[in-house]
């Protein structure tokens, strides 16, 4: 018998004649006891002789204490056992900066950085002693090539894609009304086009594998019912998701408990059965089928510009999508390359930890696969993952971007509390919810106005360390700005880190290809996003 065990019934030995006491005098407290004994004793008991927990059975009653604890741990240690620098993904360093921006507040910081920087790893930026200021007509990216009847002027810094189901209805009008108010996009997210979305704030239309908002009964893709959507007028962009950073190449299942009557018209399914998004299209499954779905989509929408979203995996499948772009010659109007470092969205542990290239390292190939093959100037590349601060912006567009997307820190603009709870459907701030309850404690009127400050001081943020650095153009930023203290104490550029691809070296001879790039070049090919056979034969 364990101490605790012991302890349990001498405790148990007293109390019952102490109940028996209290039980039969006539005095208020004693009653409370003879309760509190008795619970204690009722507990134990079924503790010791039927708890599943092993816990329970070597330590009764007091085992709960742990899982108390066990319960309200990450709220202790958030709010007061970490420092402003330590947790993860946002430290409250980076979230007190985006609700002071989010509030129109003082964001400055007394005294000196609170960071090490010379620790391995840290991210510097080079500045210049002749400041510039950038100019107006550089802050916005005309998105749309040759092909392309309806170019959109977009900010350089928009909001990601975040679906109606995923957020409340009242976070997805704020950030919608936010996006009207700050002129920059608002990304749908796959889960359809909803009313909540209407609010007047430009849209990118996101088109995931269930085809939600325009799919036919079977699950396949309706040209009218997209038509129908797509040529509406706040309709900027239209983004074709093949893979996100959370979960790449993971379908999705929204239970049947959840599919209300309202999310079944938007996403045009059944109600009251599960909804399921496949891990890949079922519109194409080859590269150039890609490249035919984009002008399809085009088409389609009267000329918008269309691109495609992906979190990069294997190198070569990107690679066949380039040489699918230089045999039809076919090109999206932008590609957004979504990090690994996750987002919004739930996933399983082992797709959010360890599948896909980080958002950096992914922006970069994207860039100079682009250039290696001569298609860069007409491509927007995106860049979408973890963007809290100015020089979060900064890092992106001088690895190869030409704008960011954000998702969740315009959660934590509305009022998010990284509580980690978004696939709870318990979010205590009403934005990862589809509690009605809680969703419509969020109030729209306040709080879409400090989406838009969020942006703005952000993206001002940038402008103001792009001018620091000497530029007055955004599109004049390059790695060599941008340095990372290596293991020796030594800084490394950039562009050490991430060596540039030569313009159209792809092109070129096979002998001039970089050697940690032919392989990957070899096994592409237009017809199949698996590797060619025979090159992989070779290699073997």
């Amino acid at each position: 018998m364990t101490f605790m065990q012991r302890l349990f019934w001498i405790i148990a030995l007293v109390a019952f004649p102490a109940a028996l006491y209290f039980g039969n005098h006539h005095w208020a407290p004693g009653h409370v006891v003879s309760v509190i004994l008795g619970l204690y004793v009722i507990v134990g008991i079924y503790d010791l002789w039927f708890s599943p927990h092993t816990l329970n059975r070597l330590y009764p009653v007091a085992a709960y204490m742990r899982y108390a604890l066990e319960f309200i741990r990450p709220e202790i240690r958030q709010y007061f056992i970490a420092g402003d620098t330590e947790e993860l993904p946002f430290n409250r360093e980076q979230r007190d900066l985006v609700y002071r921006r989010a509030q129109d507040l003082e964001d400055t910081q007394p005294f000196g950085t609170e960071h090490d920087i010379t620790a391995t790893g840290w991210l510097g930026a080079a500045h210049s002693i002749a400041p510039t200021i950038v100019r107006e007509e550089t802050k916005r990216v005309m998105i749309g090539g040759e092909h392309c009847s309806q170019p959109y002027s977009a900010a350089r810094l928009n909001c990601s894609a975040m679906s109606f189901g995923a957020l409340s209805a009242n976070a997805i009008m704020a950030i919608n009304k936010g996006a009207r108010l700050g002129n920059f996009y608002h990304n749908t997210g796959e889960g359809g086009f909803s009313p909540y979305h209407r609010q007047g704030g430009d849209i990118v239309w996101q088109i995931g594998t269930g085809y939600f908002g325009c799919r036919t009964p079977d699950g396949g893709f309706n040209a009218e019912a997209f038509k129908q959507a797509a040529t509406l007028d706040q309709v900027k962009m239209i983004e074709i998701k093949i893979s996100q950073g959370a979960k790449p190449s993971h379908g999705g299942v929204l239970p049947a408990a959840k599919v209300s009557e309202e999310i079944a018209r938007i996403r045009l399914v059944n109600m009251g059965e599960d909804v399921i998004s496949p891990p890949a299209h079922r519109e194409f499954n080859t590269p150039r089928g890609l490249l035919h779905f984009v002008v399809k989509l085009r088409e389609l929408s009267g000329g918008k510009p269309v691109g495609f979203k992906l979190c990069i995996g294997r190198k070569y499948e990107f690679l066949a999508i380039c040489k699918a772009m230089l045999e039809t010659g076919i090109t999206p109007d932008f590609i957004t390359v979504d990090g690994a470092e996750g987002g919004t969205g739930a996933a399983p542990v082992e797709f959010t930890n360890r599948l896909g290239v980080p958002c950096l390292e992914g922006t970069n190939f994207v860039h100079n696969c682009l250039v290696g093959t001569g298609l860069r100037d007409k491509i927007r590349v995106i860049s979408s993952g973890k963007t809290a601060t100015g020089f979060d912006i900064v890092t992106k567009l001088a690895i190869g971007a030409d704008l960011v997307n954000a998702a969740r820190t315009m959660m934590l603009s509305l009022g998010c509390i990284q509580s980690q709870s978004c696939n709870t459907n318990k979010c205590p701030t009403g934005i990862a919810t589809q509690d009605p309850v809680r969703g419509k404690a969020l109030d729209v009127e306040s709080r879409h106005k400090r989406v838009a400050s969020f942006q703005k001081h952000t993206l001002n943020a940038a402008f103001d360390m792009i001018a620091a650095m000497g530029l007055d153009d955004p599109d004049d930023l390059f790695p060599h700005l941008i340095w990372r203290r290596g293991a020796d104490g030594v800084n490394q550029h950039f562009d050490d880190v991430f060596p540039p691809l030569a313009a159209n070296i792809l092109l070129g001879s096979e002998h001039d290809i970089p050697a940690n790039w032919i392989q990957d070049w070899q096994l592409a090919s237009a017809d199949s996003f698996a590797p060619d056979p025979e090159v992989l034969r070779k290699a073997l």
